[in-house]
């Protein structure tokens, strides 16, 4: 007998290609959003700040984005997209809180507040940077947008952890011309080497990198007989970085070829530490807390003469 003439296998395949759509559409499901229910703006807002404290990032997200559409013209609904910007970042969903940060500049541009938008965009970015063998894009809009915010606002909290950062930034900048820089040497292009060297130092000269790269600019000077350049660049070494390991290598380099640079290495002083690459999001300044006002009180009922 055929299963479809079976009323026993058509209900059980009625029911199994109805759970198939189910499970179908539950995978294209987008992530519910609240039940729509008018509540105050002050339990909303709360109740956000409440998920912020409790570490859930994506439940914060929601009252927020309920404040916002609630009450999309109070001074909660501004503060809300800043921490909605907030809540994502520490979720680690950095497109939308840049997102969510440049709503605010663009809604919001003459705010005081605005300066922690700036902020927080920047700190996305920068979380964002890799290991210096890899693309170095975000490395970039991180340097960028770091650098805006100690220009616009020079003397606030967030430009004092952006100038910190901006260090870290350009030794990591430092750190890929480093690398590849010593990939030329290694396949003999000499001369492009060089270039990469002198970028460090010329650009990155603060940055832990500058030791090394004068000795690598010494012994590639060095390789192509350039011997003014090679005891310059020597020279410039041993002056800044005396007790540094790299101009004890540049030095015994040097008095190899016959040379006797000015400056003997030292002990008294070492080479600047690299600086640790780390993203350490509770050293991350949290949103401003502002006085928001609370609502109008209702007017008392007027008495009976």
């Amino acid at each position: 007998m055929s299963l479809l003439r079976n009323p026993w296998a058509r209900t059980a395949l009625v029911a199994l290609m109805a759970a198939v759509a189910l499970t179908g559409c539950a995978g294209n499901k987008k992530k519910p959003r609240l039940a729509y229910e008018e509540r105050p703006v002050e339990l909303l807002y709360a109740t956000g700040a409440d998920r912020l404290d409790r570490g859930q990032w994506s439940q914060a997200v929601d009252y927020f984005q309920e404040v916002e559409r609630q009450h999309p013209y109070s001074e909660w609904s501004r503060r809300a997209i800043l921490m909605q910007a907030y809540a994502h970042y520490q979720g680690n969903n950095y497109p939308e809180a840049v997102a969510d940060a440049d709503r605010f500049i663009s809604l919001y541009p003459g705010n005081a507040t605005a300066a922690y938008a700036y902020y927080i965009k920047a700190i996305c970015y920068f979380e964002q940077i890799v290991d210096v063998g890899r693309d170095q894009a975000a490395t970039g809009q991180a340097l960028a947008a770091l650098s805006d915010v100690t220009q616009r606002y020079p003397r606030t909290e967030y430009a004092a952890d952006a100038r910190l950062k901006i260090d870290m930034v350009n030794d990591q900048l430092a750190g890929k011309e480093m690398t590849i820089g010593r990939w030329y040497m290694r396949q003999g292009d000499t001369l492009a080497a060089i270039g990469r060297f002198k970028t460090v130092v010329d650009r990155y000269q603060t940055t832990s990198h500058t030791p090394e790269a004068l000795y690598r600019l010494v012994e590639s000077y060095m390789t192509l007989g350039l011997v003014e350049e090679a005891k310059r660049n020597g020279a410039v070494l041993g002056f800044n970085y005396p007790g540094d390991v790299w101009y004890s290598d540049a030095y015994r380099l040097l008095t190899s070829r016959g040379l006797r640079p000015a400056t003997e290495p030292g002990g008294e002083r070492r080479g600047m530490m690299r600086i640790p690459f780390l993203h350490r999001k509770a050293e991350t300044v949290r949103p401003p807390a502002e006085r928001l006002a609370p609502p109008p009180a209702a007017p008392a009922p007027t008495q009976p003469n």
